[in-house]
């Protein structure tokens, strides 16, 4: 079939049907045929169709243009940025027609076309993403959401951009005050595993489970979420708004299971940071709370130490009252419980720590009263071989049972040796004498270690006398 562009009619006839010159010079005759019904069908359209520059009136009908570029992108299935700029005009042709339900089904059957690339999909999906927040009201905004995890589910080149969608689904939720909802959904993604996710999003996914999973009191599962991040992260300063977050959210779980070294620790870190260390009015009152976890920790060899460390930080100069009620913990003296309400209770109440309104507050109120006695029972130890039951109550201003509940605790964590004589009412603290069987396997074990050395030094020696000697020859 030939065309003339500039005629109204088109030859279509075979060989045979060629026109053939007489001698009288009439023409002979023509088959002509009338166009395609078809291409006067596509040149009536292209009269009619909007120029892009006037897209957004509802009466425009895209259908045409979008099953052209379909077309198209079979055919450069292979190239990328022609491929992508094709499935990137699909939407935004969409989008401006304002025509949500036709997005949804364009990005549905392009996501299922096999033909084409991963890359220009992806591209297309970041697209998508980025239109959920243009969405005209909540109903549509939920049914793109919807659209956007259905089709990315379990498609490892999307799974960042199916991550950020179930993120603000799940803040849609607790928005509405569905907190255990919203948690669940958030759940559903192993953020850890994706590679393509940058690691300060992926902390920053992590830390948002954990706040849901905190508001849900699903403390277990927080814990277990928590292990998760790499604290590493935090070592860059950029990243220590996350390091803060972090900290905060542990804080809220060990105040709520009473970890209260855990707690000290947490502050400290939170204490070490730049932007906290340059503000004062911010680390005073986080040094306030280090040194009143700490002093509510149950004694130990970390907590003693820990203790000490801070007792020798500078800025607790500042804080005179707390420096003083920190030495009170380190020194062997005995510490009257009267005396320390009397001096420092005032100050402790006023503290979120010792809040006595609130049900924690008093708990922690009744563990300071516990930490005194423990570090009295322990100063006794110290001075006392034997003392009777009726001296260490007064020196503790417990009463006999009491006396009996502390002293059992403190033997076993194996804090002290104690024993108690009800009948004679003496309390000793003499540990029991070791054994000859005991005392010799210690005697031969130290020799042991002696040889060990012995052998050590004799083998450095002799090597030193060698390099020395060759050292000497050169």
């Amino acid at each position: 079939m030939a065309f003339d562009d500039d005629a109204d009619e088109v030859f279509t006839g075979g060989a045979d049907d060629l026109p053939q010159a007489s001698g009288d010079g009439d023409d002979a005759p023509k088959k002509l045929l009338k166009k395609p019904s078809a291409m006067a069908a596509a040149a009536e359209r292209r009269k009619k169709a909007t120029p892009l520059g006037s897209i957004g009136s509802d009466k425009v009908d895209f259908s045409p243009l979008v099953d052209a570029q379909l077309v198209e992108a079979e055919k450069i299935s292979a190239d990328i940025p022609s491929n992508t700029k094709i499935l990137v005009a699909n939407v935004t042709l969409c989008h401006k027609a304002n025509d949500w339900k036709l997005l949804a089904e364009r990005v549905t059957l392009l996501s299922k076309k096999h033909g084409l690339l991963k890359t220009s999909v992806t591209k297309m999906i970041q697209e998508v993403v980025a239109l959920v927040e243009k969405t005209p009201d909540m109903a549509t905004k939920l049914e793109l959401i919807d659209t956007i995890r259905t089709i990315t589910d379990g498609k490892i080149f999307v799974e960042v951009e199916r991550a950020r969608v179930t993120r603000i689904l799940s803040k849609i939720k607790e928005d509405e005050g569905k907190i255990v909802e919203a948690a669940d959904i958030l759940q559903e993604l192993q953020v850890e595993t994706y590679g393509s996710m940058d690691k300060r999003e992926k902390t920053d996914f992590i830390l948002e489970q954990m706040r849901l999973l905190l508001a849900k009191q699903d403390y277990s599962r927080a814990q277990i979420i928590s292990r998760k991040i790499s604290t590493k992260l935090f070592e860059d300063e950029k990243n220590h708004d996350l390091k803060l977050r972090f900290y905060n959210l542990m804080i809220s779980f060990a105040t709520h299971s009473n970890l209260y070294l855990d707690t000290c620790k947490y502050y400290r870190h939170i204490y070490d940071t730049k932007s906290i260390k340059e503000d004062e009015s911010k680390w005073t009152k986080i040094l306030e709370n280090v040194v009143l976890y700490v002093v509510l920790a149950p004694y130990d060899n970390e907590q003693s130490d820990l203790i000490n460390r801070i007792y020798e930080d500078p800025n607790l100069n500042k804080l005179s009252l707390y420096k003083e009620f920190v030495k009170c913990f380190i020194t062997n003296e005995l510490v009257r419980w009267p005396k320390i309400d009397e001096i420092y209770g005032a100050t402790l109440k006023k503290s979120a720590v010792f809040d006595l309104s609130s049900e924690s507050g008093a708990a922690r109120w009744k563990a300071l009263h516990e930490r005194v006695i423990e570090h009295n029972i322990r100063v006794v130890a110290k001075y006392y071989t034997r003392i009777t039951m009726n001296r260490l109550k007064q020196l503790l201003d417990l009463s006999e049972k009491e006396t009996e509940d502390f002293l059992s605790k403190l033997v076993v964590s194996k804090t002290i040796h104690a024993r108690i004589d009800r009948p004679a009412g003496f309390v000793s603290f003499v540990p029991p004498s070791r054994g000859p069987n005991t005392v010799l396997n210690a005697w031969s074990s130290d020799i042991n270690k002696l040889l060990e050395l012995i052998s050590t030094t004799c083998h450095l020696i002799n090597k030193e006398e060698m390099v020395q000697s060759i050292s000497q020859a050169l």
